[in-house]
């Protein structure tokens, strides 16, 4: 079942399969942070009012706001 990366629980490892509907110019954004699909992505932790989101992708610490989060799309993996 596909579903989005704001959807995904602390502490779970998912892949990016994709991205929903968005303007180019955000999607080069991504692709610059190295969030392409294929990429295995941990939800580290969430902002106490529940934005922004924590990620570890490739070694790295990166923060995505819940909306941002919702462009991606995951499979869980753990």
């Amino acid at each position: 079942m596909t579903k989005t990366l704001d959807q995904a629980a602390i502490g779970s490892s998912v892949t990016v399969t994709g991205f929903t509907h968005t303007d180019a110019q955000f999607r080069r954004k991504l692709l610059a942070l190295g969030i392409v699909p294929g990429t295995e992505v941990e939800i580290k932790r969430v902002a106490p009012l529940g934005d922004p989101i924590q990620l570890v992708l490739k070694g790295r610490s990166v923060s995505l706001r819940k909306t941002e989060a919702a462009i991606l799309l995951v499979e869980g993996i753990a």
